[in-house]
This record gives structure tokens, sequence and C-alpha cells, in this order.
């Protein structure tokens, strides 16, 4: 049965179970500090466990994309080197909110595996819960006696709090869990040793396909455990195990799911998979790292250089890095599998099709800009070895891994090719030395929140009010790195918490004897949070909360330009342009879009121009409440592609520019005030930025750019600057052309000076010279003197504390003689304590060590003598 087929049929089983089948949440998560990435099903069910919303329905199932590379949860290390890990995978899963609970969920998953799958029932093995008693659980003996209706029980194993009691955090929602393991083994194996003694035991064909997770509890921050107000059921089979059970292989890549990736691995290598274990792990490698990092694009994070976006570069530098060691790809490569990989996922998964493009355009522009950091990395590891005898220092190693992202393994295997090594054991102190420092940095201890008024929810009125009558719902105490903060959830509140790419609003909170200043607001798992650094004092009291009314207004301002700006790129260049993420404070704006050129000077200005002409049309804002969502798209509202929408939308219009957006905008567009960009570039293939200002802060700008000017008069003594200028830089260019003859005129009689002293050994003109020349004319003398016959010309000169090489070799010596100038430079060069290269007939190279050119001299005569 195909992959595809086996996810609807899991789908459509909990689905006749009165289960609504739901779409899995973005891979890339926004509105939880704790995590990057959905690293599990019930991510996008946080709010509901915790208390904090209530659930659309009490029977879900659906297919999650799920990505575990950091934190708790971090498989990348084991990824390809065995046949069951992955940093992207699917987690087929069902909940039950509030609703049914074990009994329901075990016969369930029992009668899907055994009924609807025809699992063979002889090679299934389950767990329970044995209790723990550092926590007072008691053994889950509900699960135990349900799984005795259903299989022996010398198949029924007690676990222990590791294996068999969920959490989702060092807080929080808990319980225990049951999880059904299955006996992939041939049957001589099976004769051998009992599956049994091998659950939980990482054998790679005994193993855990489905975990039934019952959530009955709360962790406090002492550890305290509290009986839930609703029991919950939360279960997670892994879709690739699954499959790899039903297709009757022995490995996850084996199936369907990765092994057309593999194929087209093998063809773009001219390389078989099955041969030899290291090509088989990097294919693996490669085909487990492609399908997350486009999973992640298409979600809409690209890669950079923080957070999430550094995970993504980093999985990417991973199979590049694979591919260039073992399987000799040195040229961009993994792009060409994205279609592979959309041939088999797009039909679920329809963001894959829709940002096919920017999913290719970015890998490939990933791969060939780290293609060339590897070429940098291997130039610096040439240098490092100049002048060790038989071991690199590790701290250089773990340097190449940090900055150039050389792993040790890559390097490793370069400097066994020149004799060398490395102390592996100190280069991973210098790795643990990095995580505890990382780790140190991020430490981050949550107190437990302080409930003061129960069964209230916050209400959010800022869209209509900045000041309001409030009373503290709950509080919570947070360190931060030793540092610590208080977060409030009011009843209600005028903050608008940071969402949609806009900052948070800041202001105060105060009552009678005290004000508290409100640093920022935030939202988490559906709860607005205010940020204080300090605790009011009499926390029970009615508060009046005030809005930074000049923040949000030039907030605003910048959130209503975005979406101006928004339709005049769509306009001016074509519907192509897609929001791919935007920054709006209350100094500024980001925007992020589609477009695969740079844009010239003169459309930026038709398109600032554009919205210029839009804000002083004065267009009033037209706010659309609790529209259906269905009726948003068929009045063409613009929607952003990595964002999930409720049943019920808000949409802003100003005239004919339609979003959806929860964010807070203008009355109308004449408040946004002047509407200046300040610059457009490239964020990453296929995405361009622009930056711009409004109101306050462009008045500041175009002040700024008048004072500028005015001083130029005055310096120029011109009141006619552009002008005055033209005829300063045409005067200059005249300079440049005179002086450019002088030191042609120089350059000839230097180099008729260097011919001059010649020396001839076996038939050769051997030239070495000190010169006082920078690079270029060094290269211009040696170039103008390469159709010489039998000549070999070593220039060195001291630039800026630096020895400079080139060396010049003529055709007939290269083709007679075997000469070749980059490979001498790459060995003379080693006198200065430098490195270098460049083609067969000219290479330069540079150095520190002054007093070895004498010796740079005499070594590049013996190559002559030979």
């Amino acid at each position: 049965m195909e992959s595809n087929q086996i996810r609807k049929l899991f789908l459509d089983y909990f689905n006749s179970k009165n289960h609504n089948i739901i779409p899995s949440a973005s891979i890339v998560v926004k509105d939880d500090p704790t995590l990057l990435f959905t690293n599990a099903g019930m991510n996008q069910f946080k709010d509901i466990f915790v208390g904090s919303n209530k659930p659309s329905y009490s029977r879900v199932v659906n297919s999650q994309k799920c990505l575990r590379v950091s934190g708790k949860h971090n498989d990348l290390e084991q990824v390809g080197h065995d046949t069951y890990h992955h940093t992207m995978f699917e987690m087929l899963g069902s909940w039950s909110f509030g609703d049914y609970f074990k009994k329901e969920a075990i016969k369930w998953a029992w009668e899907f595996l055994i009924n609807i799958c025809n699992l063979d029932s002889n090679r299934m093995y389950v767990t329970y819960f044995e209790g723990c008693s550092h926590d007072g659980t008691k053994k889950d003996i509900g699960s135990y006696e349900i799984w005795k209706e259903l299989l022996p029980e010398d198949r029924i194993i007690a676990g222990n709090k590791k294996d068999n009691f969920w959490e989702m955090g060092d807080v929080g929602p808990c319980g225990p869990c049951s999880e059904i393991h299955f006996d992939n083994r041939g049957e001589k194996e099976r004769a051998l040793i009992s599956g049994k003694d091998l659950v939980n035991q990482d054998h790679p064909q005994v193993i855990e396909i489905w975990n039934l997770v019952f959530m009955q509890f709360n962790r406090s921050s002492d550890g305290r455990l509290m009986d839930l107000p609703y029991k919950h059921v939360d279960t997670g089979m892994g879709f690739e195990r699954l499959t790899m059970i039903m297709q009757k292989v022995n490995s996850n890549y084996e199936t369907d799911i990765f092994r057309p990736i593999i194929s087209k691995i093998e063809n773009i290598s001219n390389l078989i998979y099955g041969k030899e274990e290291k090509i088989d792990i990097a294919m693996r490698v490669i085909a487990d790292h492609v399908r997350a990092v486009s999973f992640s694009i298409a979600d809409g994070q690209l890669p950079s250089n923080t957070k999430a976006g550094y995970v993504v570069r980093r999985i990417l530098r991973r199979a590049i890095r694979y591919g260039y060691t073992y399987l000799a790809l040195e040229s961009a490569f993994i792009y060409k599998l994205v279609d592979v990989l959309i041939a088999n996922f797009g039909s679920y998964y329809t963001e894959l099709n829709e940002q096919k493009e920017l999913i290719i355009n970015v890998i490939k522009e990933e791969e060939e800009s780290f293609l060339q950091t590897l070429e940098d990395g291997l130039k610096k590891i040439q240098q490092i070895i100049i002048g060790k005898k038989n071991e690199v220092p590790a701290k250089d190693v773990f340097e190449l891994y940090d900055t150039y992202g050389f792993p040790s393994d890559l390097t490793k295997l370069i400097l066994q090719e020149s004799g060398l090594t490395f102390n592996e054991e100190k280069f991973n102190i210098c790795m643990q030395e990095q995580r505890d420092r990382s780790k140190k940095a991020s430490k981050r201890k949550v107190g437990d929140w302080k409930v003061l008024i129960s069964d209230e929810k916050t209400l959010f009125i800022g869209h209509s009010k900045l000041k309001s009558k409030l009373n503290i719902l709950k509080y919570r105490k947070v360190e931060n790195s030793g540092e610590s903060e208080f977060h409030l959830v009011f009843n209600k509140t005028p903050f608008y918490p940071q969402s949609g790419g806009q900052v948070g609003d800041i202001g105060e909170i105060s009552n009678k004897n005290e004000i508290i200043e409100v640093l920022d607001c935030r939202k988490e798992n559906q709860l607005i949070i205010h940020i204080v650094k300090k605790l009011p004092q009499e926390i029970t009291s009615e508060f009046t909360a005030k809005v930074n009314k000049r923040y949000r207004k030039n907030t605003s301002r910048n959130h209503s330009a975005t979406h101006l700006l928004h339709e005049s790129l769509r306009d001016i260049l074509g519907n192509h342009v897609e929001q791919k993420g935007s920054l709006v404070d209350n100094k500024h704006l980001r925007f992020d879009f589609t477009h695969f050129r740079k844009i010239d000077d003169n459309i930026i200005k038709k398109i600032e121009n554009h919205v210029n002409n839009k804000i002083l049309s004065n267009i009033e804002l037209i706010e659309h409440k609790e529209v259906l969502l269905e009726e948003a798209k068929s009045m063409g509202a613009i929607m952003l592609f990595s964002e999930k929408y409720e049943e019920k939308v808000r949409m802003i219009q100003f005239g004919s520019s339609i979003e959806l957006c929860g964010g807070t905008h203008v009355k109308s567009t004449a408040e946004i005030g002047p509407f200046k960009i300040l610059s457009e570039g490239s964020v990453a293939s296929g995405i361009r930025r622009i930056e711009a200002f409004t109101g306050e802060a462009s008045l500041d700008y175009l002040n700024n750019q008048t004072n500028i000017v005015d001083e130029l008069s005055t310096l120029l003594k011109s009141k006619d600057v552009r002008s005055t200028v033209e005829n300063l830089i045409a005067r200059n260019k005249e300079l440049e052309k005179q002086l450019k003859k002088v030191n042609l005129s120089n350059t000839s009689k230097i180099k008729d000076n260097i011919l001059s002293k010649t020396n001839i050994i076996n038939n050769i003109r051997f030239i070495a010279k000190k010169v006082d020349l920078d690079m270029q004319s060094m290269k211009n003398i040696s170039f103008s003197l390469r159709k010489e016959k039998s000549l070999f010309l070593l220039l060195a000169s001291k630039i800026d504390n630096k020895v400079i090489l080139s060396l010049l070799i003529s055709e007939d010596l290269i083709s007679n003689k075997g000469l070749n100038a980059s490979v001498i430079i790459k060995d003379i060069s080693r006198e200065i304590n430098g490195g270098g290269g460049g083609q067969s007939f000219f290479a330069t190279a540079g150095g520190d060590k002054f007093e070895g050119i004498q010796n740079v001299f005499l070594k590049a005569r013996e190559y002559l003598k030979k």
C-alpha cells in the first residue's frame, strides 16, 4: 500500500469514529516562546490542555508535520546513521478533549492496527506505566486491564517514568502513556530472542509505532502533580514507521516516502545505494534533510543566522556537507530533489505546490553560498596546516566548525591527507563549552501561574480603546539569565500583543498608589501576557491601563503603510508578489516579498509615489469584523500563505486594498504621513526586502536630508549643489586619467628594469625580485609579460604589514616542463607563513613573515633545477 493511502486510511478510520479531520498546523511555531518548531502533534492544542482556550471539537484527527532538531527532542545526530530517526516526520494523531478516555483510545488503536492495517498481532507488544514513588503516582491498572482483553499478558510490559509518563515540559499537563511496539524482524531472529526483551532498547526493528497519552495531571514548578479538571487523550503514531511495516521493508528509507528521493540522488551522483555504508548514510541524510528544509520554507521559515532560520540553515548545510564529502558533489544539487519530493507529498500538503518555485530558488542559493564557504574553509585549512608537523591545535579545528561549518570528520580527512591529526578530546571540550555557553545564555525559568480570579478570559479591546479599567487574573515570575520579570494577564486589555509582524504595545497600569510600566505585550497559547519588571504591591486592586498613544500611533502608521505597499507592489510588479514576512514598530516598517530580481531605482520611485498618492487620497479605514473566511476569499482579500485562519476573520480595507489582519491601523490613510523607502535588497533567493519610514520618522529623515544639502551648499560655497558636485566629479575623473598615465609610464619602466636582471637556470629565465607595488600593479606587470618565452617571474611586495607574492610562468614552461604556478606558490608561501593559489600560469599568495622572502626566492629556484 502506498504511503499516501496509509495516511488516508488513518484519517478515514478516526473520522468514522466521529473525529473531525483538521489540517496540520504550520511546522514553524509563531505564538509560543518555548518552541521554534512544532515537535509533537499536540503542539497546536497546547492552549486547550493548559485551559486557556476551548476546543472547537471534542474529537479531532490529523497528520501533523513535526521537526525535532533542538531542545529536549533533538534527533539530528542520529539521522541517517540509523534507519528510523528523522528531523522532519509526520505524526498521525487522534485526540479527545474531555470526551472519551483510556478504554476507547486503546481499543480503537488496536482495531485500526489489527483489523484495518491487517498487522500481525503476534508481533505486537504494549507498555503501560508502572507508577513512580517519587511523584506519588500509582500503577496504571486501568490501561493494563484493558490491554488484557486484547492480547496475552506476556506481551504487556510495565514501563518506567522515562518511557511511560509523558510530559509537555518541566511544568504543565502530563500523564501516563501506553506504547505500542512492533517486532519487524525476520522469523529466524525472532526465534533466537524474544521481542519482549528488545522493547525500548533502541533496536532498529523492534520499534515503538504508537504512543497513547492519557493527560490527567498538571505539574507545577515545584514538581507537584495535581488533577486536571478535564481528562484528555493525545495519541501519536509515526507515519514513516507504520509505512515501513505495512510495505514490509526493514528501513524507513526503503519506503516510497524516501526511495524516490534516494533514486534521484543515485542518478545525480552516479553512485548506488546499498553498496557502501558511508554512501548510504550520506544519501539518507540528504533524503531526510531536503524534506525538512522544503516543508519549513513552505511554511514561511527561510534559512537565516538566528533562531528558527538558523536551524533550517544548519539542516541544509549538514546535507550539503554529506554530499560534498561522501558523494563528491561539489556543486549545488539538493534543489534538484524538490520536484521528486513535491510529486510525493504535494497532493496532501498543497503548500508545497504553492511555494515550489520559492523552495527551489532558496535552496539553490543557500547551496551555492555554502559551497563558497566550504572553499573558504579549505583555504583556511591550508593556512592552518603550514608549519605543522604532527598535530593541528583542536581550537583551530573547532574554529573551522564554528565559523565555516566544517564538521570535524571532514577536517580529519583533509588533515590525514597531509599526515596530520588533531586532539579529538580537546575538540569535544571546545564543543561542550560552546553548548554550556549557549545553554546558560538561553536559560529561562518560568514560575507557576498564581491565579487571583478563576474562570475568566481576557477580552481584547485595543482596536477601539487605549485606556481601560481592569483587574489582574493571574501572574507569574520568569527569570532569564539571572534577570527577573513578571507576566500579568488581565480580564480585559487595550494592549495589542506582538503578532503578525507588529510589535506589542507599551504603556502603564496604575492605581491610587503606584504606577507600573508595561514594557511589552505578547501572546502565548492564546493568553495575552503583559511584561513588567515590578510586581504591583496591591495586586488584587483595580487598575487603569494606558497604552502609550504616540508609540501605538506610529506603529499603526507603519502597519497601515505595509498594506498600501503590498497592494502597490502587486499593481506595479505583478500578482506573483506575496508577503513573506514583515516587521512594524514605532520607528519603521520592513516588508519581505517574493520577486526574483533587483527592483530598478525608477520603479522604486514609482512604488513610493503610488503609496504616497493613496496616502494623499485620505482613504478611510473600513474594518470588517467576524467575516466568514469563504466570504473574505470571495471579496478578494489577501491572505498570508503561512497563517492559520479561524472560520471567522477580520478584514482591513483601504479602498481597493483588502487584507486579513488582526493588527492596529490608522482611521484614514492621511494619518500615515510621508512614506519614504530607505532601501530595497535581497533577503534570500526570490525574496526581496523593502524598509521604509512613515510619519514622524519620515519627516525626521527628510529634514535631515535637507540639512545635509544645506551644509554641502555652505561647504561648496554654491547654491547649485548638484552642478558643483558634477563638476568636481568630472575634474576628479580627469585627474585619475592623468594619474593612470603616470602609473603606466612608471610600470613600463619597472617592467624594463625587471627584465634587465634575469638569471638563466636550465635555459629558463628566472627573475625573483622585491618590488614596491600594490597587488594590481604586480598583476598588470605579470600579465604584460605573459607572452614572453621561458619566463619564471616571482615578485614580492610588502603591503599593509603583509607580504604579497605573485608568480607568472610562461605557457611553454607549463607544457614542456610541467611547472604549475598554483602548486608552486602554495609550497613556497609556507616560508612567509602564508598560503595562496591561482591558475597554472599565474598565482598569488600572502603571509606575514617578512624575513622569509629570501627563502621564498631560494625555494622557487630549486623548482628550476629539477
